[in-house]
């Protein structure tokens, strides 16, 4: 039986208040990110660290009290210094600086910079909340198909998380470190495939030129992109290959292009999606006074024939024979509880 995806959580509350700071700096010192950290709240520091292995890259999402640290020359030597960090800020307001640069990150913004080169940052409450939070992804040199020498314009610098690329990284990394119960273990070394082709086409748009970029790694992404587009707009009757293709600014035939690899086309994945989310609802006891034409127009289908056929094809019955499957064990309950209910007397 698979089992989840595996977490460490590190929370500064389960020892005593004067203890809690030095166990944070312990465990900061396990990390590529090793730093001197300053803060007002050393004589109770409230924080939480949840950390994801995903292979070839670690995701943490950190909460803490306000704080500024200093990465100098001494503390790279004695810590593995061969990464990249991926900062988003979730709450409060992130200034890095490195080699020079500065950026100013609020939240929804994206920061990046390099291990093996002095860094300073201050992370801070904004109106009176100490409190802030992030998430840090660790990336090995080696993980991103991206020439180092390239990336130093980068670091340091602010990137947006609420648009284009980096919404959609913004969003699974959010989804991702939220609610880690969701996946498998088994699907660690993917989706942290998947998150270094999100990272790498995130950075390639903000080099001079996404030639830095793979080409395979640049078409995974923006398969990405279309798919998250997809599942988004699947209530959309309009939803079409036409609208998607100029949503991301390629052209239709491009589009089906990206598909041909997966096996499958536009419209069958647009279709499958569908299909997918109406099966859960004509499964879900909360929906079962709905009818089942109010089921398949919020996803897409105002065709009831058509729908009927389609849902046939996919799962082997019809949608009324479907719900009546799965709700009756439920309904049967009910029944028994009522009856129960019935014979009480007070």
């Amino acid at each position: 039986m698979d089992t989840e995806m595996k977490r460490q959580i590190f929370d500064t509350e389960q020892v005593p208040a004067a203890d809690r700071f030095g166990l944070w700096l312990d465990m900061l010192a396990g990390t590529p990110g090793l730093m001197r950290v300053r803060t007002e709240h050393a004589d109770n520091f409230v924080a939480r660290s949840e950390f994801l292995d995903l292979g070839p890259m670690q995701l943490v999402r950190h909460r803490y009290p306000s704080l500024d640290g200093v990465r100098s020359r001494k503390l790279i030597q004695r810590s593995d210094a061969d990464y990249y960090v991926l900062a988003l800020t979730l709450a409060g307001t992130g200034i890095a600086d490195q080699d020079g640069q500065r950026g100013v990150c609020r939240p929804g913004d994206f920061t990046f910079y390099d291990c093996a080169r002095p860094q300073e940052l201050s992370h801070h409450g904004d109106d009176g909340d100490q409190s802030v939070s992030s998430i840090v992804a660790f990336i090995p040199y080696e993980a991103l198909p991206l020439a180092h020498r390239r990336l130093a314009p980068l670091f340091a610098g602010r990137m947006s998380g609420t648009e284009g690329i980096g919404a959609l990284l913004s969003n699974y990394l959010i989804q991702l470190t939220g609610h880690p119960e969701q996946y498998h273990a088994a699907d660690a070394e993917r989706l942290g495939g998947v998150g270094l082709d999100l990272v790498s086409t995130l950075l390639g748009r903000h080099l001079v030129s996404e030639d830095a970029v793979p080409t395979e790694v640049r078409r995974r992404a923006l398969l990405a992109q279309v798919r998250s587009h997809v599942r988004q707009h699947l209530g959309d009757a309009a939803l079409s290959p036409q609208s998607i293709a100029d949503a991301h600014h390629v052209s239709v035939r491009s589009l089906h292009r990206l598909f041909e690899a997966e096996e499958t086309t536009v419209a069958a994945y647009i279709r499958d999606e569908r299909l997918e989310r109406c099966r859960r609802d004509l499964a879900d006891p909360a929906l079962g006074d709905r009818p089942i034409q109010f089921l398949a127009a919020r996803w897409g289908f105002r065709d009831k024939a058509h729908f009927s056929r389609a849902f046939r094809a996919a799962y082997a019955e019809t949608p009324q024979a479907y719900r009546a499957r799965h709700l009756q064990p439920a309904r049967i309950v009910n029944t028994a509880a009522s009856a129960i209910n019935s014979e009480r007397t007070y």
